[in-house]
């Protein structure tokens, strides 16, 4: 492959004395747990990150086109961030919920202010999977009922519940969960019975809805929970209308709507603010996590003071929810997404790489599928287009191939078919076109 020059950067960075990326290796597999993973067939050791690039230990860039697993939003190390960090971690570090702290609550109400209508009452927790566990709770006890709705090639974390609600095999142990769970047919024009070419798709996919409570549940459900464009199950966005029919369904059936945003909100998608509103519609409850601490261990449910009143029944308490430190970190990554418009810049870029990938697509067969909005675009590859057998060793190589060019890039899907990129939202034109031009060499090489 030829090599492929990085956009200039001005950032130089530290020298690297720490120990071997070998040796980091022997120190993970004696002492580190063996169900964690690595990617590329030479692991790669990350010592620094500088906005959207980051180094390994021998000084070599990368520019991050996975962006920490969709959760660098503004960029690695924002001085913006990082100040108010270590502002607040020079005051105090640790307070929690049962003390008044101002960061918390001048957080909370600068982030319900992003959100529409009635959604203004907000509960911290840790992570995507602890969000959307007291997003089930809340669904169910405030509708009295029990039985879950969620979709095929979900994903919506690792913990009990959201193994639960998840529907990909690969995610899931052979133990006793999804008690109560439903799985709905995915909407997924490219493989789904409904493709790009029906206006009503969205309704036909939503009907399955209907379908599952009529048939598998007492005919009343606690709630529905969808990612607004499936993350994991590489970044598949349903078609128009599909949310608006699904949810009807769902509060018909006496159930709250669940949008997991965690990947998709702030700002990624472009035109909008949040994903859900690329669909149309207004969630009774939106978990977010990844993006909304730039890194830090922050995520969040946001519902209606009405539905949130259930949690007062008992005492329910999360230490670290809503720690100084992170809501100083979370208003910062507010006030950079706007400052910087890394919504419009992710608008922008997003529509100009989704160009390029159509044409990559026109070129390469082993291309099935491009879809995607904003920097959250996705990639999906073929043995044969007819067929639509999953590529999964091309789409590896594919990455391999990448990495050595300088580029991280992530997999999805339930066979790790898709390429997912969703970078930093403070990518320039010239990471763009730097990224078309790496994906074209890559292909080539296959």
């Amino acid at each position: 492959m030829k090599s492929i020059p990085l956009p200039p950067c001005a950032h130089q960075p530290v020298p690297y004395t720490g120990p071997s990326a070998e040796k980091v290796l022997a120190l993970r597999k004696e002492y580190l747990n063996p169900g964690l993973f690595l990617y590329y067939k030479k692991p790669i050791m990350i010592v620094e990150g500088k906005m959207q690039y980051v180094w390994d230990e021998t000084g070599k860039r990368y520019l991050d086109g996975l962006g920490g697993i969709v959760t660098i939003s503004v960029g690695h190390c924002h001085p913006h961030v990082v100040a108010a960090a270590n502002k607040q971690n020079a005051t105090l570090q640790h307070s929690t919920t049962i003390y008044l702290q101002p960061n918390i609550a001048e957080y909370a109400e600068k982030l319900a202010a992003k959100l529409p209508g009635d959604l203004k009452c907000v509960y911290f927790v840790n992570s995507g999977s602890e969000a959307n566990d007291l997003a089930l709770l809340m669904a169910r006890l405030y509708t009295g009922n029990y039985d879950m709705i969620a979709l095929r090639n979900a994903y919506h974390g690792g913990n009990a519940s959201g193994m639960g609600v998840t529907a990909h095999s690969t995610w899931k142990f052979n133990v006793p969960h999804s008690f109560g769970v439903h799985h709905a047919i995915a909407p997924y024009p490219y493989r789904g019975t409904y493709g790009y070419d029906d206006p009503e798709a969205g309704r036909k996919y939503a009907d399955d809805v209907k379908q599952v409570i009529d048939y598998t549940t007492p005919g009343k459900v606690a709630g529905f929970i969808a990612e607004s464009i499936q993350g994991v199950g590489g970044f598949v966005v349903f078609p128009d209308g599909y949310l608006q029919h699904a949810y009807a369904h769902v509060r018909a059936a006496g159930g709250v709507c669940i949008a997991d945003e965690v990947q998709t909100g702030f700002g990624r998608t472009g035109t909008h603010y949040w994903g859900f509103e690329t669909q149309g519609v207004i969630p009774d409850v939106v978990t977010m996590a990844k993006g909304i601490g730039n890194g830090a261990p922050l995520a969040a449910v946001v519902t209606t003071p009405k539905i949130a009143a259930v949690m007062a029944q008992k005492i329910h308490f999360n230490t670290f929810g809503g720690n100084p430190v992170v809501s100083a970190i979370g208003k910062a990554v507010l006030e950079v997404i706007d400052r910087e418009k890394l919504q419009e810049n992710s608008l922008k870029l997003g529509a100009y790489i989704l160009a390029g990938l159509e044409k990559l697509k026109a070129k390469y067969p082993v291309i099935g599928d491009v879809r995607g909005k904003g920097l959250m675009l996705g990639i999906e590859f073929v043995k044969d287009r007819a067929t639509k057998e999953p590529g999964k060793e091309a789409c590896a190589q594919v990455v391999e191939n990448a990495r050595e060019l300088g580029l991280l890039l992530g997999k999805g899907g339930l066979w790790g078919q898709t390429i997912r990129f969703a970078p930093p939202m403070n990518i320039t034109q010239a990471d763009a076109d730097f990224l078309l031009a790496v994906l074209d060499e890559s292909l080539a090489a296959l």
